[in-house]
């Protein structure tokens, strides 16, 4: 299994991350950090737009959702009926994207080992024949930050945008119910977690960032700034989409 992630996967990366580094003028790593992210993020949003599109529409309805849950909270079947018509009305599929996010890990992975293990020494021997080994390579990031030490501006910058991204893409919090109203184990559990993905992810990325190196950490910065800007595009698409079918509904009406 490591063989095969090795040669279909980080292999091919750092490959194309060496050849980056070799046509870069002053072969500046930082910068060829910056290219492949975007390169391969880019790469991925064939896959990444199905689920981040459905989400944003579910996002976009879910105050409709809340009134349904409130109006048959004592009727749990007629509920999901309701809720799963909304879904319908607005072509939402709540599970669509679910296997294209999986075939992402891999390689979101590997392109974050190359960044991790592929930085101290060039390894001639994973490098392919037309790919040369490069004279030198710069590790200060545009004249400013070195990528081989810790950086506590950029771990804070990782942290940061991985906050944003997190706060764009996820639904917002449920309001805590009046304490007279007994809040459901469910409830409870979504809220719990909605609140640690928010708040305690950003923290894990921060401290990994700033303990590994500042090469690390401005690829999650690249990474995260990439899809915040998906992000904002496919949310603004989706608000259109949701109020055109909401006056096409109208019209039928």
């Amino acid at each position: 299994m490591v063989e095969l992630f090795n040669t279909a996967i980080y292999n091919p990366l750092y490959n194309a991350f060496i050849f980056i580094i070799n046509i870069i003028p002053g072969a500046d790593v930082g910068i060829a950090i910056v290219i492949l992210t975007i390169l391969v993020k880019s790469a991925l949003l064939p896959l990444t737009h199905k689920s981040v599109s459905s989400q944003a529409k579910i996002k976009e309805i879910d105050p409709e959702v809340r009134e349904v849950k409130e109006k048959y909270k004592e009727d749990k079947q007629e509920q999901a009926r309701k809720i799963m018509e909304l879904y319908k009305k607005h072509n939402v599929n709540p599970f669509s994207g679910c296997f294209s996010v999986v075939i992402q890990i891999p390689i979101v992975l590997g392109l974050f080992y190359v960044f991790f293990r592929g930085l101290n020494t060039i390894n001639p021997s994973i490098l392919y024949s037309f790919i040369e080994m490069p004279v030198n390579i710069n590790m200060v990031f545009l004249g400013l930050v070195s990528l081989t030490e810790k950086s506590m501006i950029l771990a804070f910058l990782a942290g940061a945008t991985q906050y944003i991204q997190i706060k764009l893409s996820m639904p917002p919090i449920p309001p805590k119910k009046d304490n007279k109203e007994k809040i459901s184990f469910k409830d409870e559990l979504v809220r719990g977690m909605n609140m640690q993905m928010r708040y305690v992810l950003p923290g894990i990325v921060f401290f990994v960032a700033y303990s590994i190196s500042g090469a690390v950490a401005l690829y999650w910065i690249t990474s995260n700034l990439v899809s915040v800007s998906h992000e904002l595009y496919v949310k603004r698409k989706a608000k259109n989409i949701i109020h055109m079918n909401e006056s096409d509904h109208g019209d039928k009406k």
